[in-house]
């Protein structure tokens, strides 16, 4: 991943019966997608989890299927941090094939503690993600 951008290849297993891709897969790609975002930005999940008791979770999806993809086409995976909350993020995200968008979607992520409780964003989280 660089820039936000991740390469994705579709797989039989990503797709129906028909060599669609199936609707569910593009929220995986999605998910790897915000994954390499953190990690890109110095954020490990797992640090975070095993150390603090803290992790990133979907709160809310705003998903706009466009236009199909189909088995082996090589799509990206565009993930872009809107907006920083104090214990939540907002991330813009498109799968695009070329120039085509296939999937949009607006992604709020809460920080939540082991209990499933809030979490305000730690200091040097919010500085690694440019806040």
């Amino acid at each position: 991943m660089s820039d936000g951008k991740l390469y994705v290849r579709v797989y039989w297993e990503d797709t129906d019966a028909g060599g669609v891709v199936y609707h569910a897969s593009y929220l995986r790609f999605m998910e790897r997608g915000r994954t390499e975002l953190l990690r890109e930005k110095g954020v490990d999940q797992r640090v975070l989890l095993a150390e603090r008791g803290l992790s990133f979770v979907v709160a809310s999806m705003n998903i706009r299927f466009r236009a199909p993809a189909r088995l082996d086409d090589e799509l990206d995976v565009v993930t872009i941090l809107k907006d920083l909350g104090g214990a939540s993020l907002v991330l813009d995200q498109k799968v695009v094939r070329g120039d085509e968008i296939l999937v949009s979607a607006e992604v709020i992520c809460a920080l939540i503690a082991r209990e499933g409780r809030p979490s305000r964003i730690p200091a040097e989280i919010r500085a690694k993600l440019g806040g």
